[in-house]
């Protein structure tokens, strides 16, 4: 009796644990802020905050080290929502880093790199 309705129990939670995604899948666009076109190669880190699974109560991946495509962009499954760290490193622009907060099934970053800025000297100033 207890056992039929224990089954019965988790039977009918099932539903109300597949309608609460617990993972994000993240695309990151990286763009020039000057031309606004896409950056290609671009290296990309995205950390995830937090290093256990609370549900599984295993180790989970906590990073990601990857590199945009042609149009700029990389796309990350099933990362766990939650708190991410992304450091975007790109030739010929400033780095960038930020922490975001990724609370939805599908979410895409947007991310605008700088170039770098003039280099300052001290002899220049004294001129």
């Amino acid at each position: 009796m207890i056992r039929s309705f224990a089954v019965a129990v988790l039977v009918c939670s099932l539903p109300l644990l597949a309608d609460a995604p617990t993972s994000t899948k993240l695309t990151v666009q990286v763009n020039a802020v000057d031309t606004g076109k896409p950056i290609d190669r671009a290296s990309v880190i995205i950390r995830f905050r937090h290093g256990l699974n609370p549900v599984k109560m295993k180790k989970i991946i906590t990073s990601w080290e990857t590199r945009t495509n042609q149009m700029g962009s990389v796309t990350v499954p099933a990362i766990p929502m939650g708190e991410v760290t992304i450091q975007v490193i790109a030739q010929h622009y400033q780095t960038f880093g930020d922490v975001f907060q990724l609370t939805m099934p599908e979410q895409t970053i947007p991310i605008k790199l700088n170039s770098p800025q003039a280099q300052y000297s001290e002899d220049e100033k004294t001129k």
